[in-house]
């Protein structure tokens, strides 16, 4: 499981250490991908399989369907740990969130997510309303 937020440099040449706690679970491999949210995630070799499990049981007739599946899969890349425990993002998907020097990499369950600072902290202020958190959470049944 992935949980903590941890905050990390990005080097010159796109790499950026993934937090210790998350190292052993991304051993076996990892996919870093555009994400919902304007971040990016990095799912387990395992994790990727389950999703792209999912969603090939989705019906190929349905726009949304097609669209998650364009979003997520054209837009991903497998990564591997270094000895230093970083992972090289590609500059398409830096480019995307608009990554430079700094990230928020944040444990969210089953995958971590990689965040600008300014956005994580905007995102972060949203979940600081204790009656909006109330209305979003309603009829999920936690």
């Amino acid at each position: 499981m992935f949980t903590g937020e941890y905050r990390h440099t990005v080097d010159d040449k796109g790499r950026i250490a993934v937090p210790a706690k998350f190292r052993v679970q991304l051993g076996a491999g990892a996919v870093v991908s555009r994400w919902l949210d304007a971040c990016l995630a990095i799912h387990t070799q395992a994790g990727w399989d389950e999703l792209a499990a999912k969603v090939a049981a989705l019906p190929i007739t349905s726009e949304a369907s097609r669209r998650f599946q364009r979003f997520v899969f054209a837009n991903a890349a497998e990564v591997e740990l270094d000895r230093q425990g970083r992972i090289l993002l590609p500059a398409y998907l830096r480019d995307h969130i608009g990554l430079t020097n700094e990230a928020v990499v944040v444990g969210s369950r089953d995958h971590a997510e990689i965040w600008l600072p300014a956005t994580w902290a905007t995102y972060g202020q949203d979940l600081d309303d204790p009656q909006e958190l109330a209305q979003a959470f309603e009829g999920l049944g936690i």
